[in-house]
């Protein structure tokens, strides 16, 4: 490996809350450790087109507080392919970056880890998702400020649930995984969930039926996640309809992944964006930084993407408990 004295950042996939904070927490801790620091706009794609600027301190200075990334995102078919893996590749060594720093999720990790094998290029990974589905770290960066953003929006449904009197259908992000919309229900005081890790295994919405939605109460409010496995909440609300109820959908949407970040997303982005640079010099390559029980760990990035973050189902009795 060469010498490190040159580290490239990029944030990319979907933006999520605290990802400026992770910027930050990279480029100050690279500063203190006398390494030069190189922003990569867009993505992978900007590692293609050439989008690399040099950073400084005040480069990151008032951008803690900040939502989305100030570096963009943006999707790059090219870099799928080995010719636009080449020209990042030869990108990267005339700008003088010996080392990367990747902050996104599932996809933003496979294209690294393809990347780190072709050529000899240390990559470190930082988890941002809003959907808490990297294996290898309890939480990720955004996934705290989301779930706030999902409660809040859940109780003003509740306002009106109440006062019509209504069955609510809220459907949420999480495209494979239901934290959101488990943990997002048990915060919100919501009647259930409806998540693509239990629908395989028994109809969460024929249980819901027989339940009578709780018949004690004048309102109910389920959340859906927005899988294919659940159909989503329109697709709940069609089922539903069919059985003779009137339900009222609310899908969330890009609400989910705005706003400023919460301290705790803000804390986990800065203790991880310090501790990917520490990885790099201690040659760690490969591998995402996650925290597990409050401890840095490093995870392969071939079992971040490729194991399944399972979720616990004892939340789920939780939940079930508290909504009868």
């Amino acid at each position: 490996m060469h010498k490190l004295n040159c580290i490239g950042v990029l944030t990319s996939g979907g933006d999520a809350p605290g990802m400026n904070a992770a910027l930050r927490a990279v480029t100050r801790t690279a500063i203190f450790n006398n390494l030069q620091v190189k922003a990569i706009y867009r993505g992978y794609r900007g590692l293609i087109t050439g989008e690399i600027v040099p950073f400084q301190t005040e480069s990151v200075s008032n951008i803690i507080q900040r939502g989305g990334t100030i570096l963009k995102t943006a999707r790059c078919p090219e870099f799928q392919t080995p010719e636009g893996r080449r020209q990042a590749y030869d990108n990267l060594v005339r700008e003088g970056i010996n080392a990367l720093i990747v902050i996104g999720g599932n996809g933003t990790f496979t294209g690294a880890h393809i990347f780190s094998q072709e050529y000899e290029i240390p990559i470190v990974g930082i988890p941002g998702t809003i959907d808490n589905d990297l294996y290898g770290t309890d939480s990720t960066i955004g996934y705290d400020t989301a779930l706030n953003t999902i409660t809040d929006a859940v109780d003003k449904i509740r306002d009106t649930a109440s006062s019509l009197e209504r069955l609510f259908l809220v459907e949420v992000m999480g495209r494979d995984a239901g934290y959101l919309a488990l943990y997002g229900a048990i915060a919100s005081g919501a009647e259930s969930a409806i998540i693509p890790e239990i629908v395989t295994e028994e109809d969460q919405l024929e249980g819901l039926i027989q339940n009578g939605f709780r018949k004690t109460k004048n309102s109910s409010i389920v959340l859906v996640s927005e899988s294919e496995k659940t159909g989503g909440a329109f697709g709940i609300a069609a089922r539903l309809k069919e059985k003779g109820f009137t339900p009222h959908v609310t899908k969330l949407g890009h609400i989910q992944r705005g706003g400023s970040p919460s301290a705790i997303d803000r804390i986990l982005a800065s203790r991880i964006g310090v501790a990917a640079v520490d990885a790099l010099l201690d040659e760690q390559r490969n591998i995402m930084v996650g925290i597990v029980k409050d401890e840095i760990v490093h995870v392969p990035f071939n079992r971040a993407i490729k194991d399944k973050k399972p979720v616990e189902k004892y939340m789920f009795d939780v939940l079930r408990l508290l909504s009868i």
